[in-house]
């Protein structure tokens, strides 16, 4: 067989269309640049809105914590983190043991996620709505399913 050439079988390969991961990667990507050209006007990203409302919610936690929170990587969240911290939108400082490090959002923080929120509610009311109520219930319904499917201790965090 030439280099290059497929070893599977093209009818094999095309169930891989119906990959769980590839299809929710690609719906999130797409649902991911509708809030961050609707948030563009506030100067943040979802990502970054996201983490901010969960360091609200929060209150002072941990890095752990919130990775746990945000179902991210402690590696994946500590990048975002870093630079929430150079935008002076959060904090981070040390914790009750050296092995620990507290997340706490700032005034700066709080002032855009105020700055942030309406323009969250538009992209959040345009999926909504473009769903309908019961499919938008459905559809968070079925997320959390996948997320128990992918690792059950994640699930109660929700």
């Amino acid at each position: 067989m030439p280099a290059g050439s497929l070893s599977a079988d093209l009818s094999e390969l095309m169930q891989c269309t119906c990959c769980a991961c590839f299809n929710l990667r690609k719906a999130s990507r797409a649902v991911t640049q509708l809030y961050d050209d609707t948030l563009r006007p506030a100067g943040i990203r979802v990502t970054q809105f996201s983490l901010l409302v969960a360091a609200s919610l929060a209150g002072p936690t941990t890095v752990s914590r919130l990775a746990e929170i945000a179902v991210m990587d402690r590696t994946t969240l500590t990048r975002n983190l870093e630079i929430l911290e150079k935008l002076d939108l959060i904090e981070i400082a040390p914790g009750k043991d050296r092995r620990t490090r507290v997340v706490d959002i700032t005034g700066k923080g709080q002032e855009a996620l105020s700055k942030a929120l309406p323009l969250w509610k538009e992209a959040q009311s345009r999926v909504v709505n473009a769903l309908g109520e019961s499919r938008w219930r459905t559809l968070q319904e079925h997320l959390s399913r996948v997320v128990a499917v992918a690792d059950p201790d994640k699930a109660v965090l929700e």
